[in-house]
């Protein structure tokens, strides 16, 4: 008898309606049939679901049976796809990959199309039909980008999950009264309050704000990202934007895309009813503005120039975050000299209508040299340790939680035993007792009584248990930041000034300093630690005039 020729068998669908349809199973079906009719034994499957054919990179299971032949996993002789649409659309890549499989013995066979690469015109026929599916792909895509231009220009919602604050309803935006309270207070901290971004995420947090939990986003809390998303998006002032962002081709690839923003889109009035009012919208894209400005990073040693300690160091007089900036001072004949970098207020120059007249500027590389020192100093010191260790074992202690857990689940138990006996009793009642249908809807309202108390005790069981998984996360965060204090030095020492600055707003809340640099040059006055091991207090660093670590005390914001 012949032997059976092995055979690998691939199934790709580009949407959830394929995949939930019965394209999938129509294609294996299919296959399967031509196998068995041609003695095939297959011995592999791969499907991706919901996979789009644009390039082979983003499908899996197709990268994993290249891989498998390459390899050599199984004797195959053939690669069963149900049509050549479903092995890829991009022509390059189809026959790339081809010529890949061939190198090793392997040939495409195309099911439903009578296509097999094996044989004299197989390879020809291929080549012409996957640049007819890449054409093909391409004004399917071009179709598309019309309809949706011309939804836009008529003010509708042109596809896509509704964003935040608004719900939609038959193609309709409607405003999601519950999550538009929180877009109103997101524009209104940006443009009357001196809130950047990531003070308007740490606002809403501190705050109790958490986010809707929807299909199109997980993360109950407010991103820096996802507020930036809202600030600029033009639908809460009841626009429709179309083209505020283009797919384009990364130059010198094949298959790698970027997503580049457009200073110049399709805007018009939706039909939908406006969050934001003309006003506010206005003044929220005028800060944007100014606070997008990009500023030529200067060269030092080759590398650029960070800032270690913007948005961390204080202002003496007004209290606002001092900024980095640099100042060039040249020789008489105009030549550059160098760069002097020095941190300054920045409401010095009465940016956003807020005016500040402290004018000194902090030396950059003295006051950031102070800070390094300092901060080596402090964590160097056994009673830190020891402070840092306590904070961990309080934060941590869930002898209460388990004892809690425990108890519910005695309950529960004992609850679920009571059910139980009371169903037995109904079971067993005598149907024809004259008391019967007054004992049996004596016995379903005890039980109905029963299973809402079994509801109540699983929510709190969960909530129990939700509480012991945040804190057992909270000691590993906690250990990992202990451990990186504890070897402050020698980490701080092999990073790079990116590195650095990403380190110190971590641990840091914010650095203060005296108006005026002090008889021995010390600028330092106090640094407020920002760590999770602390949870509600806060850890002061006072320093004395010698430079030197004074205390290390822990306040309540009660006692602030």
């Amino acid at each position: 008898m012949e032997e059976k020729k092995k055979v690998y068998m691939y199934t790709r669908v580009s949407t959830a309606l394929q995949v939930d349809g019965y394209s999938l199973d129509a294609q294996k079906n299919r296959m399967r049939m031509f196998a068995e009719y041609n003695n095939y034994e297959i011995v592999g499957e791969y499907e991706d679901a919901g996979k789009s054919g644009k390039s082979i990179e983003g499908r899996p299971a197709f990268s994993q049976m290249i891989r498998d032949i390459t390899e050599g996993k199984d004797p195959v002789s053939y690669v069963l796809v149900f049509k050549l649409s479903r092995f890829g659309r991009n022509a390059a890549d189809v026959l790339s990959t081809l010529q890949t499989m061939q190198d090793f013995g392997v040939n495409l066979i195309c099911v439903e199309d009578g296509i097999d690469s094996s044989k004299d015109a197989g390879k020809l026929i291929i080549s012409v039909l996957s640049a007819v599916a890449e054409i093909e792909r391409d004004n399917i895509k071009i179709q598309t980008m019309e309809g949706r231009l011309q939804k836009a220009r008529e003010g509708k919602w042109n596809g896509g999950f509704a964003p935040y604050g608004y719900s939609l309803d038959n193609g309709v935006l409607h405003i999601e009264e519950d999550e538009a309270a929180i877009i109103r207070i997101i524009f209104d901290k940006y443009v009357n309050t001196e809130l950047g971004i990531t003070g308007i995420a740490k606002y809403l947090q501190t705050h109790g704000y958490t986010k809707k939990i929807r299909q199109n986003g997980k993360n109950e809390y407010f991103s820096t990202y996802f507020i930036k998303a809202i600030l600029h998006n033009p639908v809460y002032n009841g626009k429709i934007a179309y083209g505020r962002r283009r797919t384009e081709k990364v130059h010198g690839t094949r298959n790698d895309y970027k997503q580049v923003c457009q200073k110049n889109y399709l805007l018009v009035d939706g039909l939908h009813e406006a969050i934001i009012d003309d006003e506010t919208w206005a003044l929220s894209q005028a800060k944007l503005e100014l606070y997008a400005k990009t500023y030529v990073r200067k060269k030092d040693g080759g590398n650029g120039k960070n800032h270690l300690l913007t948005g961390l160091l204080r202002c003496p007089v007004c209290g606002a975050a001092m900024y980095h900036n640099t100042a060039r001072k040249r020789k008489g004949n105009g030549e550059l000299y160098k760069d002097y970098y020095y941190y300054a207020c920045k409401h010095r120059q009465g940016v956003m209508g807020h005016k500040c007249n402290y004018a000194k500027q902090i030396n950059a590389k003295m006051i950031e040299t102070a800070v390094e020192e300092i901060i080596i100093k402090l964590v160097r010191k056994p009673e830190f340790a020891d402070v840092m260790k306590n904070r961990i074992e309080s934060k941590v202690d869930t002898l209460e939680l388990d004892k809690e857990i425990a108890t519910l689940e005695g309950e529960l138990r004992r609850v679920l035993s009571m059910k139980s006996k009371l169903i037995e009793e109904s079971d067993s009642l005598n149907p024809d007792d004259k008391h019967f249908d007054l004992i049996r809807s004596d016995l379903s309202d005890r039980i109905y009584a029963l299973y809402d108390k079994i509801e109540e005790i699983e929510a709190d069981l969960m909530v129990a248990r939700q509480k012991k998984v945040s804190i057992n996360t909270s000691k590993l965060e906690a250990d990992n930041i202990y451990k990186t204090l504890m070897y402050f030095d020698t980490l701080y020492s092999k990073m790079n000034d990116e590195e650095k600055h990403n380190l110190l707003s971590i641990l840091i809340s914010e650095i203060n300093i005296y108006e005026d640099k002090q008889p021995n040059g010390q600028w330092l006055k106090e640094i407020e630690f920002s760590l999770p091991i602390i949870g509600s207090e806060r850890l002061y660093m006072s320093l004395d005039n010698g430079n030197s670590v004074e205390c290390v005390t822990l306040l309540s914001k009660n006692e602030l």
